[in-house]
């Protein structure tokens, strides 16, 4: 089967290959990147399938509508699970690693080399950044200068704040300073931009609710009363009979409206997961700085505003129905 996967991922742009395989390897996932490219495709593909044919029977429609949508879905989940991977990684390093320069350099002072001192430092509750310290501490052991060890690991986890600690770590090593003090004022300077960036979040914390509530409580509130209030517009038109004489001598042609409440009822509901999906990942951006952080933001959000629309609209129509005659 490894030979069949590397054949299907052969079929696909090297672009698109690499940042898979760019993925893999800040995710610290052990795994040949062609082979999970292609058991990927190959799964997706028998999964799009499975959805296409039940639930082109169950609402009627085409396979091929079903089939290509399930499919970029499918393939666009695993991808973005690889990249919320990588991203977890690189936000617990940097959380890890004001205390771990900290830890160093209190190692340095009580009289360690600087490679002692590194692999000392190397704690359980640091998490990703204990398993990539005892890495270089393993290539340290069997020979690789310190330098570039410490390289290799700011080349594994896609971090700038990692990257830049290391570049201040081997100057210091290269020109002969004080590294204990060089590693204190990183620390320190690591610690202090993660205080700003939480001040930052906190003063979009409002902008951050209004979002969310427009998108996810008043939107569906709305479009369940806008969509009962078509119903009702529909019966009123169609129940309507004026004489013909009448008719020729209003400017205004009043036909029958052929737009049906289950088509209404459909856009909406696409609208709204579209609508949320966008307002998810402005949430990212405004939060977090990327905007497919908001995925953490779209599921919840989907769970919140189907339920609400449609419990808006059985609402109104249990308590305008009987007035109306619906």
């Amino acid at each position: 089967m490894a030979h069949f996967y590397r054949a299907i991922a052969s079929l696909f742009p090297k672009s698109l290959r690499k940042k898979v395989t760019q993925a893999l390897f800040y995710a610290n996932i052990d795994i040949e990147s062609h082979r999970f490219f292609g058991f990927v495709i190959v799964f997706s593909l028998l999964g799009a399938g499975v959805l296409g044919f039940f639930l082109g029977l169950l609402f009627n429609r085409l396979f091929w509508l079903i089939f290509l949508p399930s499919l970029i879905i499918l393939n666009g989940i695993v991808y973005l699970w690889l990249i919320l991977l990588v991203d977890k990684k690189a936000r617990l390093v940097e959380e890890s690693l004001p205390d771990a320069l900290k830890l160093m350099a209190s190692n340095l002072r009580a009289g360690m080399t600087p490679d002692k001192a590194l692999l000392l430092s190397s704690r359980p509750e640091f998490g990703p950044l204990k398993d990539e310290i005892d890495i270089v501490g393993k290539k340290v052991t069997l020979g690789r200068s310190i330098g570039a060890a410490l390289v290799e690991m700011a080349e594994r986890v896609r971090s700038k704040r990692l990257g830049r600690a290391v570049e201040l770590i081997n100057s210091g090593l290269e020109s002969g300073g004080s590294l204990a003090v060089l590693l204190e004022a990183t620390a320190d300077n690591v610690r202090e931009q993660s205080l700003i960036d939480k001040k930052i979040k906190a003063g979009i914390t409002m902008y951050v609710i209004f979002i969310f509530s427009a998108a996810s409580i008043i939107s569906p509130v709305l479009f369940g009363l806008s969509s009962f209030l078509v119903e009702v517009i529909q019966k009123t038109f169609s129940n309507l009979e004026l004489p013909t004489t009448a008719v020729s001598s209003i400017p205004i042609q009043i036909s029958k409206v052929s737009i049906s409440p289950t088509f209404i009822i459909s856009f909406i509901v696409i609208f709204l997961i579209i609508n949320n999906f966008m307002a998810a990942m402005l949430l990212g951006l405004m939060s977090k700085g990327k905007q497919r952080a908001g995925i953490s933001y779209f599921v919840p959000m989907l769970l919140l505003v189907i339920p609400i629309f449609f419990l808006v609209r059985y609402a109104i129509r249990g308590l305008l129905g009987g007035l109306l005659g619906f």
